[in-house]
C-alpha cells in the first residue's frame, strides 16, 4: 500500500485502535498476541504496555527493510518474538530482541485445487501448450500501475514464443480488458503450480512461486512520490523474498522505471525453455524451501506462546 493510501485511511485505523485497546481492557485477557500489521499493531503494543499483559508477536515487521526505528517498541513492549524468516532471527538478536524462528507458513499446504488436467480442460488450454502466468497483484491500485505493462510484455513474449497467457486475478480487484488471456480468480495456486513461468508482483506472489517451483521475474511500481520515499527509506538489498532469503540475486528484479516490457521480455525468455537459467533459479528454490523449515509452524508457534 501507498503512502498516499495510509493517510487516506487512518481515520479508520484510529477508530479500530480506540475500540481494541477498550476492549482488552474490559476483557482482561492472559496474552496479546499480535500477528504482523506493525502500523497497528506496535501502536497497540505501547497503548497497553501499562496493563501488564504479555505481548507475543508473530509475523514480526520488515524492520530490516525499513523504520529500523521501530526496534525500540521490540525492545520496550514486545515479550515474545516470533519470526517465520531464518535471517530475521540473526537481525533482531543482534540489536537486543530475543527472537525464536518459527518456520514459515507456507511449508503448510499451497496445493492447487485443480489437477493439470483439469485446469488445461477449463481454460480450453492445448495439453502441449506451455503458459506464462501473470501476477499483477492483490491490491486494486498495484493492477493498475502494474497491468499495462504486463500485458504489453506478454504480448511481445508471445511474438518470441508459442505460449498461452494466463492471469491469476485476486479477489475483489478489477482487471482491464485481456483479450488473449486465460483468468483464473479461484485456484491462483493453480496459475502458478502449472506456469512455465510467471510475472510477478513483489510481494507474498514471488515467495509462493518460489515455494512452488515456478521460475519468475519480479517486478514492483508505486507513484512518483511513493516511490521516492520508499527509495530513501529502504535498507534491503531486494525487493523480492525470494533473494531476501537467499541473500542473493536468485530472480531478476524491476523498479520503477525499470519495469518495462523490454526489460520484462529478456528476463522472462531464458525460463521457458531448459535454460541454464532456468536449472540454477529452481536450484536455488529448493534451497529457499529448505530454509523455510518443516511443516507444523503454528503449532510451534502456539506453544512457545502458551509455554512463555
Amino acid at each position: 500500500m501507498g503512502f498516499s493510501e495510509i493517510i487516506k485511511h487512518l481515520p479508520f485505523y484510529l477508530k479500530v485502535l480506540k475500540v481494541t485497546i477498550e476492549n482488552i481492557i474490559s476483557r482482561k485477557p492472559d496474552k496479546i498476541i499480535l500477528i504482523d500489521y506493525p502500523g497497528f499493531n506496535l501502536r497497540l503494543a505501547k497503548k497497553c504496555s501499562h496493563l501488564s499483559i504479555p505481548i507475543s508477536y508473530f509475523i514480526l515487521p520488515q524492520l530490516w527493510a525499513w523504520k529500523e526505528s521501530r526496534i525500540k517498541f521490540f525492545q520496550k513492549y514486545i515479550d515474545q518474538s516470533l519470526c517465520i524468516f531464518p535471517f530475521e532471527q540473526r537481525w533482531f538478536e543482534k540489536r537486543g530482541v530475543a527472537t525464536n524462528y518459527v518456520g514459515h507458513p507456507f511449508t503448510e499446504d499451497l496445493q492447487p485445487k485443480l489437477s493439470k488436467t483439469d485446469f488445461y480442460q477449463k481454460h480450453g488450454i492445448s495439453k502441449e501448450k506451455n503458459f506464462l502466468t501473470l501476477i499483477p497483484g492483490s491490491r486494486q491500485q498495484e493492477v493498475d500501475k502494474m497491468w499495462p505493462v504486463y500485458y504489453r510484455s506478454a504480448i511481445k513474449i508471445q511474438e518470441r514464443n508459442d505460449i498461452e497467457i494466463v492471469v491469476a486475478r485476486g479477489g475483489g480487484v478489477v482487471l482491464p480488458r485481456a483479450p488473449g488471456c486465460h483468468i483464473e480468480e479461484n485456484d491462483t495456486y493453480a496459475a502458478m503450480t502449472y506456469a512455465t513461468a510467471a510475472i510477478t508482483t513483489s510481494g507474498t506472489a514471488s515467495l509462493e512461486c518460489a515455494v512452488l517451483d515456478t521460475p519468475q521475474v519480479v517486478c514492483y511500481k508505486m507513484s512518483k512520490v511513493s516511490g521516492l520515499i520508499a527509495k530513501l527509506m529502504n535498507r534491503a538489498p531486494f525487493i523480492s523474498m525470494p533473494n531476501l532469503i537467499a541473500e542473493k540475486q536468485v530472480v531478476s528484479e524491476f523498479v520503477q522505471k525499470e519495469v518495462n516490457a523490454t526489460n520484462i521480455t529478456k528476463a522472462i525468455l531464458p525460463l521457458l525453455s531448459d535454460s541454464v537459467e532456468r536449472k540454477k533459479m529452481l536450484q536455488d528454490f529448493e534451497q529457499i524451501r529448505r530454509s523455510l523449515g518443516l511443516p507444523g509452524v503454528y503449532e510451534r508457534a502456539a506453544k512457545s506462546i502458551i509455554v512463555r
